[in-house]
């Protein structure tokens, strides 16, 4: 039987793994990289695929990947795409995922970082996509505005995000909606530009063009 990301979600080293992780991250001071995320961007990482065609286990392997693509952080935030990797790999391997399968999706973890992200297959450029657009106020762990760094006030101004797939105009749209009164534009652009260019590079890979549309106003 084929490894299902039910399966993944319900083994208890991944749960504890990513628990962890997010643990390590609040320490830090980042934004919300735990449950939420994780199921987030595996749905929408799947939705794509899903949408634009491609083979339904190609979906489900996208769907794994973005469920487990932090899982690295459980030891360190350096690196930890390809600390995520070998630890995907493990954990894939023993639930009985094959060698084949196991190789692309720890590509895809192991390729999705900021600095050194790149679409090396579907799945990776799904899950670059996924993980990019995750921007909202929901991530924010603190409660008091006036102790809020750079993104934690751009994501929480981020009031809506959605990633919106044309599959008839080849097309992966972000849309968000922004308080500007919280966080101008500019800043959003300021520190998430390498990630739109990552946006425009994975939706390239999957034959599709990337816009961004920020308060009904396409930037890109």
């Amino acid at each position: 039987m084929a490894v299902s990301l039910d399966m993944v979600k319900r083994d208890p080293e991944v749960q504890a793994y990513l628990a962890g992780g997010d643990d390590v991250l609040a320490a830090m001071g980042y934004t919300e990289h735990g449950q939420r995320h994780a199921s987030l961007v595996s749905s929408i990482a799947k939705n794509i695929l899903e949408r634009l065609g491609f083979p339904s286990r190609d979906s489900e392997l996208a769907a794994i990947a973005g469920y487990l693509h932090d899982i690295g952080n459980v030891v360190s935030r350096h690196e930890h795409e390809q600390v995520g990797g070998l630890v995907a790999m493990r954990v894939l391997g023993r639930l009985g995922m094959g060698p084949s399968e196991v190789a692309t999706v720890v590509a895809a973890i192991g390729n999705h970082g900021e600095d050194i992200g790149e679409p090396v297959n579907n799945i990776g450029a799904a899950l670059l996509l996924a993980d990019k657009s995750d921007v909202h106020r929901s991530r924010v762990r603190q409660a008091d505005i006036s102790t809020f760094d750079i993104h934690d006030r751009v994501n929480y101004a981020a009031e809506h995000s959605f990633l919106r797939v044309d599959e008839k105009r080849k097309a992966v749209a972000l849309e968000l909606k922004i308080d500007t009164k919280i966080s101008p534009v500019m800043d959003y652009f300021e520190i998430f530009l390498t990630r739109m260019v990552l946006c425009r590079r994975a939706a390239a890979f999957l034959g599709c063009d990337f816009e961004l549309v920020i308060n009904g106003v396409k930037l890109l």
